[in-house]
């Protein structure tokens, strides 16, 4: 699944590539693309048409395009891209052949470059979704409950440190809560609590406010790092809107390196199993605690 850095290099690339371009049409080619659009693909499709992307937007892991009507004025409403776990938005030439998983083609007027939503799985999607203030910040009414992200503006470390500390649950857990903080996904979870040499079942109670701080500047610092190298990329699912990979992968410091030795003390990296996924951690540089949450 997409975290903050693989859906931001989307993000950006959309910036450059589509906003402030009028869509001449859409054209759904599957259904289950715009199964969140309640109204239906013809609905989806027509209310696009003739409206100017003005905007690229990103709440943790969530993407969305803002619109506007055919001069370009914001009207309040947004394009909510689902990425799923193998969603792709790509910027194609309109004589490029289709993509096997092509799901919906947007044409533009001026006759350049198409968006397109490539999903091989259809586990992502689009859909047409009204914009809302939540503290200061407009968002898409599906995205209003999440948290912000450690990259906003509005980040708010103070409020986050309390709510967690309120909490009883492991660290990990709670990093992953995207109604507490937002973006950070299994991988840099793990990458960041290495980082803070935090074991993932640590209790989010005992967290101290310095540590917070400390872990919270590992995520942001991973993130980052991350961003720099256009995301992480495993298989060829997750590519940017020119279909390039990430190369973030080979700087994961325990992250699917079960085995292998910590780049800080060269014990070897264990992996467990938890919550149907896995948790990466250095036995030496993040032991477990006897108060784990398990």
């Amino acid at each position: 699944m997409p975290e903050l850095p693989e859906v931001e290099v989307v993000r950006r690339g959309v910036a450059e590539h589509a906003v402030s371009r009028k869509l001449s049409s859409v054209e759904v080619l599957h259904p289950r693309a715009v199964r969140r659009h309640v109204l239906g693909a013809q609905d989806l499709a027509a209310r696009l048409a003739g409206r100017v992307l003005t905007a690229a937007r990103r709440r943790g892991k969530y993407l969305w395009i803002e619109l506007g009507d055919s001069s370009g004025h914001p009207d309040g409403e947004g394009l909510v891209v689902h990425l799923g776990m193998s969603g792709q938005l790509l910027v194609q030439p309109v004589d490029a052949p289709d993509e096997k998983h092509l799901r919906v083609r947007m044409r533009f007027a001026d006759g350049g470059p198409e968006l397109r939503f490539v999903d091989q799985r259809t586990f992502g999607g689009l859909q047409l979704a009204d914009l809302v203030e939540v503290d200061g910040v407009l968002l898409p009414e599906p995205v209003a409950h999440i948290a912000p992200d450690p990259l906003e503006p509005v980040f708010d470390l103070a409020r986050l440190t309390e709510r967690l500390r309120a909490r009883r649950t492991g660290i990990k857990r709670a990093l992953l809560d995207q109604s507490l903080v937002s973006g950070i996904g299994n991988i840099y979870a793990d990458e960041a609590l290495w980082r803070a040499k935090l074991h993932w079942a640590r209790p989010t109670s005992t967290m101290t406010r310095p540590k917070v701080r400390e872990l919270m500047e590992a995520v942001t610092d991973v993130i980052g790092e991350a961003l720099h190298a256009g995301g992480t990329s495993f298989d060829a699912l997750y590519v940017n809107v020119n279909g390039e990979s990430g190369y973030f992968d080979r700087s994961l410091a325990v992250y699917g390196q079960g085995g292998c030795p910590c780049p800080r003390c060269g014990t070897s990296i264990r992996r467990d199993p938890w919550m149907n996924r896995s948790a990466y951690t250095c036995p030496h540089c993040q032991p477990k605690p006897r108060n784990a949450h398990l």
